[in-house]
């Protein structure tokens, strides 16, 4: 009896030694949205986009003035000559519609690419800062529910946000 008691004392002694875990989590999804940095792209990258589509409506206004030119010059010309002019048109048209959906392409690769650097970022941020700080784990709370529940004094997602746009800005002054 004597035997278990010491066991369980030892044991017991043995737990209560152990190192405490340090774990916290963070709203991944407002951590990007909120990076400053995010924030400056997503602003820049509107700019491209409204041009781009500016130039998308003035080659369509283009190709409509011609259209309707063709169409009143249609009946005046004959048959063969018209039918010439508005395969050129067609023409014209598919080219215009294979180039904006190329540059449309390369503006949707371009946003999808720094989206992604920008996440990696982040989740590098983390990283080290859970390194720095002494934790155990952070956990990454989203939509798809990786963290269920949690205590409001273990969600550091605004201690993370400061310390990442501070580290953000220091970076760009340099």
């Amino acid at each position: 009896m004597k035997k278990i008691i010491l066991s369980l004392m030892v044991l017991v002694a043995a737990a209560s030694c152990q190192e405490q875990q340090k774990i916290a989590f963070v709203d991944n999804t407002k951590v990007v949205n909120e990076f400053n940095k995010k924030k400056d792209f997503e602003a820049k990258f509107k700019t491209k986009i409204e041009k781009f589509n500016k130039k998308a409506d003035s080659l369509q206004q283009m190709i409509q003035v011609e259209a309707q030119a063709f169409q009143t010059r249609a009946a005046k010309i004959g048959q063969a000559k018209a039918e010439e002019e508005y395969n050129a048109l067609v023409q014209k048209k598919q080219m215009q519609d294979y180039q904006l959906g190329s540059e449309e392409k390369a503006l949707q690769t371009e946003g999808q690419a720094q989206i992604d650097s920008l996440v990696k970022e982040v989740k590098e941020f983390i990283k080290d800062y859970g390194k720095t700080n002494g934790y155990t784990y952070i956990l990454g709370a989203n939509e798809a529910g990786s963290v269920l529940y949690g205590t409001d004094a273990n969600d550091i997602t605004e201690e993370v946000l400061e310390s990442l746009n501070k580290k953000s800005e220091t970076k760009t002054e340099e």
